[in-house]
């Protein structure tokens, strides 16, 4: 009852600074001045509010760490400022501080959860690293033994040809032998792997008589959709394996943690999350966060679907228009980094650090969003089908990110009227299938131009692309592009009226360019360079081939003609006025794709295209 009425007589007694400063050494009932800092951000948006002028709406965050932070903007905040005093010293938290770490047999330690809340915790930072969830089997997959045989009929022709039962939704048999007899159902929680999504449950009942696992919630896909049968457990004592993992013990309320080697539990620093959301920016327009750092989130146990789209952000926008996120670092996340919740419009992500997500990185969906200039890797890591940048929109420009370390494709973007330029990509689609690099989904009107896409593996499934374009997307140009060693370069797949052109395919192996189920394309003016054999699958599919020049070492330049996904001819891949000769690159390994004075690409007047400006600007070199 003291709060309820001291706080405005300190507000008569000590007039509002024009900043309103927060310290973790600070008091709340300070007045907010960068010599009597308040101690919490909550504190600090109640001293914004009470300004009946509107001019005191900049938060400064003083350096340190803010911990069980869940700071809810409304539209009386409009207009916004929150920034740290000292670029990347102040830390937004999601969580609290564990102590009171017990050794355990084996070499483990636990710790109590604080009483008074509910625990579900899908996250440990020990030390500032995000920790690796326990693993079983530690790497790879296990194959269970359930089968659905039932026709995919694409996205758009509306899924599954018939729809799957709740009991094939919620049963996996698993192969005899493959689970530990010691598994605590309690405890274990399974992840089924599908071909460009995942679904996440726990476990109800195990027999072991039968070798069926009931799940709930219920899946995504039934276990063995689109061929694939692969799963792995997490949360089990069996899964850990090595110095650095950690498991949630529910029936003790005990976090369990193997420490790695000299680490010191009695001096260390864990923290665990309390908040799916530290920021939520709730129907307040034009606010600012900038350069601070935002850490520790946890998220429900449900599958997130596509995308891993249904989880939440660490910085979460729900009506958040003309929102600024400058220089923000966002790690060691459960769900996504920043989630637009709805159609947030002329948002601006730009000079930000994202790393160590669960999910994904970006996610918005509107008009006039700007994502660009930022650093974004290590994503998916509980949640494979998570991308770095995904979403949807018009008039959206995603430029010169630096994106790798990903489990799907790095971006995932539709709408109309799209830019996704001069950004740099590899190590993506690590986990997942039928992805890309840059995968765009109904892209219409848009231009994808000046990236640069490199050492992408396939790893089986529907493959890995470097360029994109599936379903509905029409109109669209990919143009000026380069990818390196990318067996797949350009996958095209029930679009429309395309254009491919000016680009730059190189592959120490084979190269396949693709063509299911499209029509009305333009195919003029690229390079095409393999050590491996050139496959062009629906050449039929093209409308038009010009000045585009090939080369392949083994001489095997093939064409296919489809029907839907059927090959029905093999060909020759040399289609209109292409040219087969060595463009002469004048130094691959170097990046330098200038051509040799010789060069039939000279002669042939194709653009030389310079990957150095691809990525962030301003990156040190």
């Amino acid at each position: 009852m003291l709060r309820a009425w001291i706080y405005p007589l300190l507000l008569m007694a000590f007039p509002l600074p024009a900043q309103i400063f927060v310290s973790p050494t600070g008091a709340d009932k300070n007045p907010g001045t960068a010599t009597e800092p308040v101690a919490t951000v909550s504190r600090a948006l109640e001293l914004s509010r009470s300004d009946a002028t509107g001019e005191n709406k900049h938060i400064v965050l003083m350096p340190g760490g803010f911990f069980d932070v869940s700071m809810a903007l409304t539209p009386a905040d409009s207009g916004l400022k929150v920034e740290a005093q000292a670029a990347g010293r102040a830390t937004l938290f999601g969580g609290v501080t564990l102590s009171g770490w017990q050794p355990e047999p084996g070499g483990l330690w636990s710790a109590p959860l604080p009483s008074g809340r509910t625990w579900d915790p899908r996250l440990l930072q020990v030390n500032g690293r995000f920790c690796a969830r326990a693993r079983y089997p530690a790497e790879g997959t296990l194959t269970h033994e359930s089968i659905f045989n039932v026709p995919w009929m694409s996205t758009t022709g509306g899924g599954w040809k018939r729809k799957p039962t709740a009991e094939e939704l919620t049963t996996l048999r698993y192969k005899a032998g493959d689970l530990p007899a010691t598994l605590d159902i309690s405890n274990a929680e399974i992840t089924v792997f599908h071909m460009w999504d995942e679904s996440v449950a726990g476990i109800t009942a195990h027999d072991p008589q039968t070798r069926t696992l009931r799940l709930a919630p219920q899946l995504g896909h039934p276990p063995g959709a689109f061929g694939v049968q692969k799963y792995c457990l997490w949360n089990i004592k069996e899964g850990m394996t090595h110095p650095g993992q950690w498991y949630f013990d529910r029936s003790r309320q005990r976090m369990v943690y193997w420490p790695l080697n000299g680490e010191d539990m009695n001096q260390a620093t864990a923290v665990v999350p309390t908040q799916r959301r530290i920021i939520q920016v709730g129907g307040a327009a034009n606010v600012t966060l900038r350069n601070f750092n935002v850490a520790v989130t946890t998220v429900p146990l449900i599958t997130g679907g596509f995308a891993a789209a249904a989880f939440d952000g660490a910085v979460q926008l729900d009506r958040a228009s003309g929102a600024t996120l400058s220089g923000l670092r966002i790690f060691n996340v459960a769900g996504q980094a920043i989630k637009g919740a709805h159609r947030e419009d002329s948002i601006r992500v730009v000079d930000c650090s994202i790393s160590n997500c669960g999910a994904g990185g970006v996610y918005l969906s509107g008009e006039n969003n700007v994502v660009s200039n930022n650093l974004i890797h290590a994503i998916g890591l509980n949640f494979p089908s998570a991308m770095a940048i995904h979403g949807t929109g018009e008039n959206c420009r995603l430029s010169h990110n630096e994106i790798f370390d990903t489990t799907y494709s790095a971006v995932g973007f539709g709408g109309h009227n799209l830019v996704i330029e001069n950004n740099l990509i590899s190590d993506c689609m690590k986990v997942l299938h039928d992805g890309a690099a840059i995968y765009c989904f109904a892209a219409k009107n848009s231009v994808l131009r000046n990236n640069f896409a490199h050492d992408i593996l396939d790893t089986g499934g529907y493959g890995a692309s470097a360029y994109y374009l599936d379903e509905q997307s029409e109109n669209t140009v990919v143009e000026n592009n380069v990818s390196l060693n990318i067996v797949r370069p350009a996958h095209n797949h029930m679009a429309t009226n395309n254009v491919i052109r000016g680009n730059i395919f190189v592959s120490k192996q084979d190269l396949h360019i693709t063509f299911p189920r499209c029509s009305g394309y333009q195919v003029e003016s690229n390079v095409l360079y393999a050590a491996g054999s050139i496959t062009f699958e629906g050449v039929n599919n093209v409308s038009a081939w010009s000045g585009n020049l090939l080369f392949s070492k083994t001489g095997k330049i093939e064409g296919t003609t489809l029907k839907d996904y059927a090959t029905v001819t093999n060909g020759s891949g040399v289609c209109g006025d292409t040219i087969v000769g060595d463009p002469g690159f004048r130094n691959v390994e170097h990046l330098d794709f200038r051509y040799d004075s010789n060069s039939p690409a000279l002669k042939l007047g194709l653009p030389v295209l310079d990957v150095s400006a691809a990525g962030r600007q301003g990156r040190p070199k």
